[in-house]
């Protein structure tokens, strides 16, 4: 499997949360602000965590 496809991606305000699998076949999770500008991304291990850090992301590119 690849390890960059992406699946299950949620959109909440100008972050994207997906799912995808590592080099070592272990899902992960991240969430990455698409605003211009603003270099928020982070990977998690558990899907609620990657939406917690989508709902509380403050853009500072806005």
């Amino acid at each position: 499997m690849r390890p960059n496809r992406f699946y299950y991606v949620v959109r909440f305000g100008p972050v994207q949360v997906a799912t995808h699998y590592d080099i070592r076949g272990r899902a992960k999770h991240t969430a990455v602000c698409t605003a211009p500008g603003c270099d928020f991304s982070a990977d998690y291990s558990t899907r609620a965590g990657a939406e917690l850090a989508a709902h509380t992301h403050r853009c500072t590119a806005r």
